[in-house]
């Protein structure tokens, strides 16, 4: 059995799809430790791992040299632990899953000679992948097109998904329950810090436009900031709307599960995650990503029909009562074909494919 070094940014777009692949990879007999940043704790789970090292790292710009020599020091002494601990341990290969925690590890593989792996979760190559793209043996992608990909990479380019975790997978086999007439619809909202802050604003605004009757059938599952829950369940109460409010849920995939439809920013995990459970959305992407990655991946489910796109700046109270009206017509259908469509584009085996392809790689 082989011994793998995971990395990731210590955020939770970069973190599931690493741990999904750590269970996957522990269950085959193997051994993983994990390599981030201080972050990584704060997402109400354990990473699995035989061990989790945080790695000093810094983010840089290559276009102010004075303002990048910190940042660079920073990540040359995590280059060096990350070579000690390499040194002492002989990974069979690395995975590093985007972020710029993973940059002094994968650096510290690659002058070890260390196999690299880099998986892309976005249709964008990120900032930190593209650093390390050319030093790549295998580039995984969430997408079948994926933007920015060097012209001429070193690495095989393969498409296998988006690894989302085993309770994901678990909740997924709950069938797809259409709307009906006259029955309580189930409407998820959530979305980060930002989207939270956006979406504590709108959908209530979107809601007050739609008659009593209408209110009194729909209860919303909504996460908000902690400073916004109070005034949020205030104004659900006012308007007769039931409701379940909380800054974070542990048990998300199976809100997931229930929902009917889910109002969402559209990171690569909620869009994994919405395409493997077959999910009806409406993607909202957060508007100053320096990439636009969200916006990329939402046309990709909007593309295969999963999704409806719309720009943060392009929505408001009234044009969401419209969409929701639209969509919540029992007698359309439409949003059960979007959640077909969804799970048509979902990738459930993606962790199985990369950890082949990993354990190949090692061999």
């Amino acid at each position: 059995m082989a011994y793998f070094i995971l990395c990731a940014g210590g955020t939770g777009g970069h973190l599931f799809p690493a741990q999904s692949l750590s269970e996957v990879l522990q269950r085959r007999g193997h051994t993983v430790d994990l390599m981030t940043d201080e972050r990584a704790d704060t997402y109400g789970v354990s990473f699995p791992a035989r061990r989790t090292h945080i790695i000093p790292s810094a983010t840089f710009s290559p276009r102010n040299i004075f303002q990048s020599i910190p940042g660079a020091l920073t990540i040359g002494k995590g280059m060096v632990e990350a070579f000690k601990i390499m040194r002492r341990n002989k990974p069979a290969a690395i995975v590093g899953f985007g972020g710029y925690p993973t940059l002094p590890p994968l650096f510290a593989a690659w002058l070890r000679g260390v196999p690299i792996v880099v998986h892309e979760q976005n249709a964008v190559l990120g900032r930190a992948n593209a650093v390390i793209a050319k030093r790549a043996r295998l580039i995984a992608t969430s997408f079948a097109n994926t933007d920015g990909i060097p012209d001429s990479p070193r690495a095989i380019v393969m498409h296998v998904g988006n690894p989302v975790r085993a309770n994901v997978i678990t909740a997924a086999r709950k069938p797809y329950r259409e709307p009906k007439a006259n029955q309580v619809f189930e409407l998820l909202v959530f979305g980060g810090s930002q989207g939270a802050r956006v979406f504590a604003d709108l959908v209530p605004g979107a809601l007050e436009q739609f008659s009593e009757e209408v209110r009194r059938e729909i209860h919303v599952t909504q996460q908000c900031r902690p400073e916004d829950i109070v005034r949020v369940r205030e104004a659900y109460e006012t308007l007769g709307v039931p409701c379940d409010l909380g800054a974070f849920f542990v048990d998300m995939p199976e809100r997931m599960a229930r929902a009917q439809l889910v109002i969402a920013r559209s990171g690569a995990s909620t869009v994994a995650e919405l395409s493997v459970m077959g999910r009806p959305s409406i993607l909202v992407p957060y508007p100053h990503a320096l990439d636009h990655d969200q916006a990329r991946n939402a046309e990709r489910l909007q593309d295969a029909g999963g999704a409806i796109l719309t720009l943060q700046k392009n929505i408001g109270p009234v044009r969401l009562s419209q969409l929701l009206a639209r969509l919540m017509e029992p007698r359309s259908g439409e949003l059960s074909k979007m959640a077909s469509a969804a799970r048509e584009a979902g990738r459930p085996e993606a962790v199985e494919r990369l950890a082949v392809e990993v354990e190949a790689l090692a061999s």
